[in-house]
């Protein structure tokens, strides 16, 4: 079978290998020294392409089985539509519009195509709204769900003692935009790094977590009164991306300096580009919490997820990239098998529904050494 995964970035290329197992990969990216840094240590096949063209999608995915978009987020929405278009089923990573109204437009037009989309399909957002839709679909009734999450350098490097794995433009947005959760079942907003509080994790130490808008498709498929979802960094970086938003090193409206008008955040995107870079054999590691709690049986219960994971050094492969990477794979695998078909958007919670497909991600992981560890404790009777 055909596979074309549009994008060769850190994530990308990881799946453009674990896909090349048991399919012809053909790789897309308008980046002609990153396809053939691919290609000279594998037999994938590079295009290069401009993805933001629909007419060059079109011709790149026409004789492929399944499509897997990994594009940067600005361009994801675009490149959904143009596959879906094209009438192929794809799997996601990109996409993480937490936009009721972008979703119900995207879905229609999926479903009326006949294809089944899965978005969002990484780490987070994705293996962690697969086991919040698992477990809502375990209980009678879901009340709270927290997750928690965070990839970081093993080494603390002074002063952010932090290292980005994807676009700074996408890190400051996140700094920018404003936290929604739900609060006695309503969604209410709060300032994005607000409400730090520090939480140990035994085998890391004391990290902190704060808001960000990160819950994405769960505010309205999951109907649960209380959910959030908390970024989880090293103690101290919130505080200072915090004073560089105020100080203004974030703004998008441009600023005069010495005759040369300029945007704040595209200065602070290029200096952090290469300062917060993750550089080639850096170790890394992913930290995740999730913790739902709900009724069953008339016992409250509470289920929590845990999950630790570092850079691999035989592959040498960052955790950030295997942690989204393998899931995708593992679900594209699915998709294009004929295991999983459900035409429309399919956020990962809809997979988590579905037990059997469950199980079968979580076994595939647990092969490559990613692990949830699950706990269930009875808290009221």
């Amino acid at each position: 079978m055909k596979a074309v995964v549009l994008g060769c970035g850190l994530v990308g290329s990881v799946i453009a290998k674990e896909l090349a197992k048991d399919f012809e990969v053909t790789v897309v990216d308008a980046n002609k020294k990153r396809l053939d840094e691919l290609a000279s240590e594998t037999n994938i096949k590079g295009v290069v392409a401009d993805l933001s063209k629909p007419e060059e999608i079109k011709k790149v995915v026409t004789d492929q089985e399944i499509v897997i978009g990994a594009v940067p987020w600005s361009m994801a929405e675009a490149v959904l539509r143009s596959v879906f278009k094209a009438k192929k089923n794809i799997v996601d990573i990109s996409w993480e519009s937490s936009e009721r109204e972008d979703f119900l437009a995207l879905d229609k037009l999926a479903k009326e195509n006949g294809v089944t989309a899965v978005i969002n399909m990484g780490v987070s957002p994705g293996m962690s709204n697969l086991i919040v839709g698992y477990v809502d679909s375990l209980l009678d009734k879901t009340e709270k769900v927290l997750i928690l999450v965070g990839s970081l350098p093993e080494k603390r490097e002074w002063p952010y003692e932090y290292k980005i794995t994807w676009s700074p433009e996408g890190l400051i947005d996140e700094y920018l935009t404003p936290a929604r959760f739900k609060e006695c079942g309503k969604i209410v907003e709060k300032p994005a790094l607000s409400d730090v509080e520090l939480i140990d994790f035994p085998e890391i130490g004391t990290l902190e977590a704060f808001n960000t808008d990160t819950l994405c498709s769960l505010l309205y498929t999951i109907n649960a009164p209380y959910m959030k979802e908390k970024s989880l960094r090293y103690p101290g970086h919130a505080e200072k991306m915090h004073m560089l938003r105020e100080t203004g090193f974030f703004n998008k409206e441009p600023i005069e300096v010495n005759g040369v008008k300029v945007r704040p955040f595209d200065l602070t995107a290029k200096l952090f580009s290469s300062k917060l870079k993750l550089k080639e054999g850096e170790r890394d590691l992913t930290v995740m919490r999730i913790i739902i709690e709900g009724k069953k049986d008339q016992k409250k219960l509470r289920y929590t997820y845990n999950l630790l994971d570092y850079y691999d050094e035989e592959t040498k492969t960052t955790s950030i990239a295997r942690t989204t990477a393998y899931p995708c794979a593992i679900v594209a695998r699915l998709v294009a098998w004929g295991e999983y078909r459900n035409p429309g958007v399919n956020p990962p919670e809809y997979l988590g529904r579905d037990h059997k497909i469950f199980k079968k991600i979580i076994g595939e992981l647990k092969k490559k050494n990613i692990v949830f560890k699950e706990k269930i404790e009875v808290i009221e009777e």
